[in-house]
């Protein structure tokens, strides 16, 4: 007798081939022992389960709401106003080296333990790490600012050395400990904060409550730096006296507009998730 042909693709009646899913398909086998085969055209719909456990994944990175940042900078302003007060009225022109001495000493330990705080990734990173490495950045970061400033020609000699110490240090704790705080090695993160580009592209809630602040210090340090060179024969157009105050204008203008900024970004956030 002749033997019936078998279907294509398999046939149901010989039990001891096993079933082959279709190419493309994905098969999942569940404790019960039997398979069951996804199409190709389900799958992306199965990734999209997924989405909830990568939103869980990120829900482990700090959110920095505007009220959060506008603190933040709050007990940032009090450090300096602390240091003001100790050093009195007039004393950033009278004795620059003390004056500045004294809003380091104060500026120091609150931008530290501030941005370690609110540290990108708490779980992965703890707080004494964050705040190792704002205090490895401090000298870093006043490395970058005293070699930039006698680039732009910033006087050099034993009579300033002191006090350029004490500002590139002061520049450090405005530019650069809040990122290496916050984090720490991270090249991409890094060039957002570094980036004029952030306030034109949608970006994350920390690089506004950085990038604002350090970049109204940078501009401020040079449009102070501008009378310098004039004639006027005024004793706070001696280095770094106009150019630290121009630095502290801009960097409580900075903070100023940083909540302004998460608070817009939110906005949009939401305006684009509805």
């Amino acid at each position: 007798m002749r033997e019936a042909a078998s279907p294509p693709g398999g046939s149901a009646s010989n039990p001891s081939r096993p079933h082959q899913p279709p190419p493309g398909a994905s098969e999942d086998r569940p404790a019960g022992g039997r398979s069951r085969v996804t199409p190709p055209q389900l799958q992306p719909q199965r990734a999209c389960l997924n989405v909830p456990n990568r939103s869980r994944a990120m829900a482990s990175v700090t959110e920095i709401s505007a009220f959060t940042a506008a603190a933040a900078h709050v007990l940032c302003f009090a450090g300096l106003a602390a240091a003001h007060s100790l050093a009195g009225r007039g004393a950033l022109v009278s004795d620059p080296a003390r004056a500045l001495r004294l809003l380091v000493v104060c500026e120091a330990p609150v931008v530290i333990a501030v941005f370690s705080y609110l540290r990108r990734d708490p779980k992965s990173c703890s707080f004494f790490k964050a705040a190792a490495r704002g205090l490895i950045g401090l000298p870093v970061g006043a490395f970058l600012n005293a070699f930039g400033a006698i680039v732009l020609g910033a006087p050099v000699g034993i009579k300033y050395w002191m006090v350029t110490i004490y500002w590139s240090l002061l520049m450090s704790l405005f530019t650069f400990v809040p990122a290496a705080c916050v984090f720490g090695a991270s090249k991409i993160d890094w060039q957002n904060v570094l980036s004029h580009s952030i306030y034109f592209t949608p970006t994350e809630v920390e690089n506004y409550m950085i990038s604002a602040p350090c970049h109204g210090a940078v501009l401020g340090a040079w449009l102070g730096a501008w009378p310098m060179p004039l004639d006027w024969e005024r004793p706070w157009q001696e280095w770094p006296i106009c150019v630290t105050y121009g630095a502290v204008a801009g960097h409580l203008v900075g903070m100023a507009m940083s909540p302004v900024l998460i608070a817009v970004h939110k906005r949009r956030v939401r305006a684009k998730a509805d």
